[in-house]
């Protein structure tokens, strides 16, 4: 762990679950401020009544107005970049909505840091950046784009590194929750295709992922942490399992618009540049400058390996799934 003694440090999006998470971490340290920067002030009130830490400070703004993160950014040592639009449906019908949070929120919260001579950033992706089919991913893919450019920018004053992660159980938007709601509800669980597969992920897996980011990362680096898989068909029964009604009833309402059948964590392509690590991934940026020579008189002489997806990974079975699902606390929500 970084020494973080009388540092002041920013999040970014900070009232969503990494937000939550993060902050309970950073709160057993010796950090002087915690500053959560975000649009929601019903949230923010709910936490300031719930932490009641006077370290924790409340800064309302919108990462799209430049303005309102440079008055969040003074004074600060360390930020995590969360804020996003994450919801695919959402950005599918309003990708310029998407454009305006994940690319252009991004490079305000950059340009930020960089005035500001911020230590370090890490700002989260996700597995729909890499190739991307739907707005989201588009819009995150790009995120990534300027975060990898802002960095060179950074060198040794500011570093600028971020995350890849699949999907986190129990977070909003996420499937599981809407399972337990279903079940609640006594209506069937929906499921777009039965094999389909997908990262799975604790949160406190997805904070230690950023931590390692926080604590490692140089300019450029995008970490991935090796995860095994689901089919959705399996998350579904799992959590039927859980309910007490292995039977309950299942409809599959075919894949949607903007969909994957598997996500992919490394493309083809970074696998020559990606680092295994312990239990993780290091993507190290392409080095090279803008010298147009290097780009179409020289080649790239890498081996290309295989993609890194769900599909490849470990795929959990229907046993693991249950048991792994049994130790998350959000299953308390679900009626037995």
């Amino acid at each position: 762990m970084l020494n973080l003694d009388n540092s002041t440090l920013l999040i970014t999006g900070g009232t969503g679950s990494f937000g939550n998470e993060v902050l309970r971490l950073f709160l057993k340290s010796n950090v002087s401020e915690i500053r959560i920067f975000s649009r929601d002030e019903k949230k923010q009130d709910d936490m300031r009544k719930h932490y009641n830490d006077p370290r924790l400070k409340f800064f309302i703004g919108d990462v799209r107005d430049s303005l309102s993160i440079q008055g969040a950014m003074h004074s600060v040592d360390y930020v995590f970049h969360a804020a996003a639009l994450k919801q695919v449906p959402s950005c599918e019908f309003y990708p310029i909505e998407a454009v305006k949070t994940n690319i252009l929120g991004t490079e305000n919260v950059l340009n930020a840091a960089l005035d500001y001579r911020v230590k370090k950033v890490v700002c989260l992706s996700t597995d729909k950046a890499v190739y991307p089919v739907n707005a989201m991913g588009l819009s995150k893919s790009l995120m990534e784009k300027v975060l990898i450019a802002k960095s060179r920018e950074g060198g040794s004053s500011t570093i600028i590194c971020g995350t890849r992660y699949g999907n986190v159980m129990g977070s909003r938007g996420s499937v599981i929750p809407l399972f337990i709601d279903q079940i609640n509800k006594g209506i069937p669980l929906t499921i777009t295709s039965p094999k389909m597969t997908r990262f799975i992920m604790s949160l406190e897996e997805a904070v230690g992922l950023v931590m390692y980011a926080f604590i490692n990362g140089k300019a450029g680096d995008i970490f991935v942490q090796k995860s095994p898989s689901a089919y959705v068909e399996h998350l579904a029964m799992a959590i039927s399992r859980i309910s007490g009604n292995k039977d309950y009833p299942i409809e599959i309402i075919g894949i949607r618009h903007g969909e994957k059948m598997y996500e992919t964590l490394i493309s083809t392509e970074e696998m020559p540049m990606a680092n295994e690590i312990e239990n993780f991934f290091r993507i190290h940026p392409d080095a090279r400058d803008l010298n147009y020579s290097q780009f179409f008189d020289e080649g790239h002489d890498s081996i290309i390996s295989e993609e890194y997806n769900s599909n490849n990974t470990e795929i959990l079975s229907l046993e693991d799934v249950e048991s792994l699902l049994r130790k998350q606390d959000f299953v308390s929500a679900l009626n037995k």
